[in-house]
């Protein structure tokens, strides 16, 4: 990878890199997954080894390890980019608000590196963790997040609005994917399909697709930092990118529409008359 940027001639303070560490490479050995301070040194080395680089910016604990004691999870990340500089910052992928807590909290109580950012699921379909048990994070420590599955494993693409298309991953790999197709075939599964086809409506209005409408209403979200593009292919890239093109388009008017369409915005808890300011 490293070699690769190299040979298309971009500077390495103009790009981002990242990697992430806790199932290894497929070996069962306890040593060689989670996130031990063993693991997270070795593993990263290992990282970086195959993507030819001396560092990352960032490096995610890419599961939560209930095996592992918080206090060694975060003097690890901590050793890695103080004391090795391999890394510049840690963040976390699918951890719960509790333990990205506990985890700044510890930092805090032991002058140790902090995370700074969460890899969490988001998209039109999913959306209770991040804006609701994520929120106090937001607000308190201004927690960054790099978000995946924008398009809901493709079912915000409205490929499958007409059935499961031949040349799809469903349709090559049922097996695989066997409870997901179940859940697409279903009355909830055929709901949401629906409401793809009413988005769908809302994206071509503004001259758009509903793949650029789904990508652009998560990144619209002022907590949303980066936005992971699930692409095979530089077309799709360069396809996807156009989603940019419709965030100045999301007025408050089509924000409104398009929370009609989903009717499943969060509820957080009851506040009982008090709001913190």
């Amino acid at each position: 990878m490293g070699q690769a940027l190299k040979e298309l001639g971009w500077p390495r303070d103009e790009y981002v890199l990242t990697t992430k560490v806790f199932f290894g490479t497929g070996r069962k050995e306890p040593n060689t997954r989670g996130l031990s301070r063993k693991h997270i040194v070795e593993g990263l080395k290992s990282s970086l080894a195959r993507l030819e680089t001396p560092y990352v910016d960032v490096v995610f604990a890419h599961r939560p390890d209930q095996a592992t004691p918080m206090l060694e999870i975060v003097e690890g990340f901590t050793q890695v980019i103080r004391n090795l500089n391999l890394a510049y910052y840690w963040g976390t992928s699918e951890w719960s608000a509790a333990q990205i807590t506990e985890a700044i909290q510890i930092a805090e109580k032991h002058n140790l590196i902090a995370p700074v950012v969460e890899q969490p699921q988001y998209n039109a379909f999913h959306r209770e963790r991040f804006e609701i048990e994520y929120g106090p994070l937001f607000k308190q420590y201004g927690l960054g997040t790099t978000i995946w599955s924008p398009l809901a494993s493709g079912l915000l693409t409205g490929k499958y609005n007409e059935g499961i298309p031949e040349d799809s991953r469903f349709a090559t790999n049922p097996a695989f994917f066997e409870n997901t197709i179940k859940q697409l075939k279903s009355p909830e599964g055929q709901a949401k399909i629906e409401k793809v086809r009413k988005l769908s409506a809302v994206a071509e209005r503004l001259g758009s697709t509903v793949t650029h409408l789904a990508l652009a209403w998560a990144a619209s979200n002022p907590n949303v930092s980066t936005v992971i593009l699930g692409a095979t292919k530089v077309e799709q890239v360069l396809d996807n990118l156009k989603a940019l093109e419709l965030l100045d388009k999301l007025t408050p008017e089509i924000l409104q529409e398009i929370e009609g369409i989903l009717d499943n915005k969060p509820e957080g808890p009851n506040p009982w008359g008090r709001v913190r300011s």
